[in-house]
């Protein structure tokens, strides 16, 4: 029986954002570069080789500094090696919202604890650039548009690992939030959401409460695996 690794990795292995992508927008896709395919399969394999459900945790989509590097969400090259005990040749720059996301999965008891029970994700599975800067999917409303099928067909498919379907978290409010429950009103993905502020907005405009968010953050962990009886 395929393990919760080998349904993650054909699904990675295949994602397709659909064409055309609107003008002056380039899609990230690091799988291109084989050091980042070798990555991903070295954590999937470590984290993910199981055949246990997980609960799903998701961004908006990837990053130029994190899951745009590396593949994984949230996980820069600093926080594979060093937080996941992946070694890699990626670089050396670290990526402000995942740094915050690696502190509150040690706060939660570390990576082996975490992803056990839980799987990083975005809406957009895959990400976004516009004049070099990161784009979020629903900041142009052409984007949006083609994202919106992207992202149903991308949660259908993830669904399978099998993620848990009592609750998911969504890591953003505001336009993230809405999206999160229209999509799921329609289509039925899971049964009941919780939200989170994104860890960009945390880590850039709440310094100062920075514990206060982890804390936040932990608590909807237990939150979450509650509600599916598990904690």
């Amino acid at each position: 029986m395929r393990t919760f690794a080998d349904a993650f990795l054909r699904w990675y292995e295949s994602l397709r954002f659909p064409e055309p992508v609107p003008d002056g927008i380039e899609v990230l896709d690091p799988r291109r570069d084989e050091r980042v395919r070798r990555t991903v399969r070295a954590f999937a394999e470590r984290y993910y080789g199981d055949r246990n459900p997980r609960i799903g945790v998701f961004g908006i989509n990837p990053g130029r500094f994190g899951a745009g590097v590396t593949g994984i969400i949230f996980t820069d090259p600093v926080a594979l090696r060093d937080e996941c005990g992946i070694p890699n040749d990626l670089g050396e720059r670290r990526e402000l919202s995942g740094t915050f996301v690696y502190r509150t999965i040690a706060a939660f008891g570390g990576p082996e604890a975490f992803y056990a029970r839980f799987y990083l994700s975005a809406l957009s599975p895959l990400g976004f650039v516009r004049n070099g800067k990161n784009l979020n999917f629903y900041d142009d409303p052409a984007l949006e548009a083609v994202a919106r099928g992207f992202i149903v067909e991308s949660l259908r498919a993830q669904k399978v690992f099998p993620l848990r379907r009592e609750v998911a978290i969504i890591l953003g409010s505001g336009k993230l939030r809405t999206i999160a429950e229209q999509l799921n009103a329609e289509h039925g993905f899971f049964e009941r959401l919780l939200f989170l502020e994104h860890p960009r907005f945390v880590a850039q405009y709440r310094r100062r409460e920075m514990d206060h968010y982890v804390e936040r953050y932990v608590r909807t962990y237990h939150e979450a695996l509650t509600l599916c009886g598990l904690d």
